[in-house]
């Protein structure tokens, strides 16, 4: 019996994953993978592009997980700067065109892996696509602006959006020597926090040297006579630029999927099973930036683009393609950052998500540090915590600070994801010692308080 044929289209993190995983549990003679990827790389870390771009990675390929040979050797039929134009469900069967030749042709597939990812948000205005104006989500964006960077002769760094990819990328501009404007059409950055947490990073991003500006929406890029980036309008005033960056985020890269009349949720993104198969199609599958998934929280979809998701997608679409079985149930929406030593990290929902769904809620919002207070280092950290009136059940948690501030957001996960309440956080059994926590963690101290919120709550 001839063996099955798997298309894979994309691949990063999600599509090689599934190709990976299926070969490992079905060897050629039972499963053929042809895989194909537009770029120039495969399994890359686009979450350290930030962090190459600013020096703290030396090296690109540092941020390669398996080269494409390494993928073929174990089996798969991996093209590169391939590119999938159109998916033919009812034939069962992907074009595809290879960018260097032009050349197009049909491939076959009795499975299908759509791992399309993301694109950065490229407004529609003028001069947006002006020489000296990049987007980083790709390998070849990051290269592309590095190249950039070494023909700049000004050292004036506009960054477009303050959210993760804005602040990650202001600290990677400042580390090149640049002077940095943040242009935010926010009251605060990081609008992923409520904004009171939003307000301490904007302070910290002062306190670094980065200029931001609120309630700026850009209306255009000018442009010298070189047909170069010059400026940034936005409807307040105009701001020099010699690069700009844009960190508005990421959107899915659906366009294929909706031309082939696959469902799309409410913000774009394909919509799957717990199996992550595709809605309504018994043999496509899709994974990673391109899908929305559940938030356990909310109780509704959203969209993710995280290299922790994506890894786990193709896993467990490779287990199913491949005869094994898997799922995945779902986030809670943890994300952690930085902005030099400024860590910042939430989980669950912001005070406008729990409005949005419904939700009646009290927060607590506590002072501490990340050691005992007494021994040297001790930094400060601020933690604000989110509960269920009445019921008390944790909705949320956001943590700003230093010393080791981020990560504490992984015991709010994990209690998130089991449901548990605030009364019940307090118990915890945590890890404790001076050089690495007080006698009552942050994390706890916000749950005692919260608990005293529920209870104030419930009896007004």
């Amino acid at each position: 019996m001839a063996a099955e044929r798997l298309v894979v289209i994309g691949g990063d993190a999600a599509g090689m994953s599934a190709a990976s995983q299926a070969r490992r549990l079905k060897d050629p003679g039972e499963l053929e993978i042809v895989a194909f990827e537009r770029g120039h790389f495969t399994s890359f870390s686009a979450c350290g592009i930030p962090y190459w771009v600013g020096g703290d990675v030396a090296e690109r390929d540092d941020l390669i997980a398996r080269t494409p040979e390494e993928h073929r050797a174990r089996g798969i039929d991996l093209r590169m700067r391939t590119e999938v134009t159109e998916i033919d469900t009812a034939e069962r069967r992907v074009r595809a065109r290879d960018r260097d030749s032009g050349e197009t042709y049909w491939t076959d597939f009795d499975k299908l892996v759509i791992a399309t990812g993301a694109r950065p948000v490229r407004p529609d205005l003028p001069g947006m696509d002006a020489a000296g104006v990049h987007g980083v989500q790709t390998l070849d964006d990051g290269q592309a602006l590095l190249d950039s960077l070494d023909r700049t002769r000004g050292r004036r760094a506009v960054v477009v959006g303050a959210g993760y990819i804005g602040v990650e990328m202001a600290e990677a501009m400042l580390n090149r020597g640049f002077e940095v404007t943040v242009l935010n059409r926010g009251e605060q950055p990081m609008a992923t926090l409520d904004p009171d947490m939003g307000r301490m990073v904007g302070e910290a991003m002062a306190g670094l040297g980065i200029t931001t500006v609120n309630g700026a929406a850009v209306t255009a890029i000018r442009t010298g006579a070189d047909g170069r980036v010059s400026a940034v309008e936005t409807a307040n005033g105009s701001y020099p630029a010699d690069v700009v960056v844009l960190g508005i985020g990421v959107e899915p890269e659906t366009e294929l999927a909706r031309a082939a009349g696959l469902p799309v949720g409410p913000h774009g993104g394909l919509l799957t099973d717990l199996s992550m198969r595709v809605e309504g199609r018994q043999d496509i599958w899709a994974g990673g930036d391109c899908v929305e998934v559940l938030d356990l929280v909310a109780g509704r979809t959203r969209h993710i683009a995280l290299g922790t998701h994506a890894n786990k997608h193709g896993q467990i679409i490779g287990s199913n393609v491949g005869g094994g079985y898997g799922t995945f149930p779902g986030v809670v929406g943890t994300a952690v950052s930085k902005v030099c030593d400024l860590e910042i990290a939430r989980t669950g929902l912001r005070e406008k998500d729990a409005r949005a769904v419904g939700l009646r809620f009290v927060t607590a919002t506590i002072e501490s540090t990340g050691r005992a207070g007494y021994y040297p280092g001790a930094r400060p950290m601020t933690v604000k915590m989110i509960a269920e009136y009445r019921t008390g059940r944790l909705l949320g948690v956001q943590i700003v600070g230093r010393d080791g501030a981020a990560k504490r957001v992984d015991v709010a996960a994990v209690a998130l994801t089991a449901g548990m309440t605030v009364d019940r956080m307090t118990a915890l059994d945590l890890g404790y010692a001076p050089p690495f926590s007080p006698v009552w963690d942050p994390v706890l101290v916000a749950a005692r308080k919260a608990v005293a919120a529920v209870r104030a709550a419930g009896t007004a």
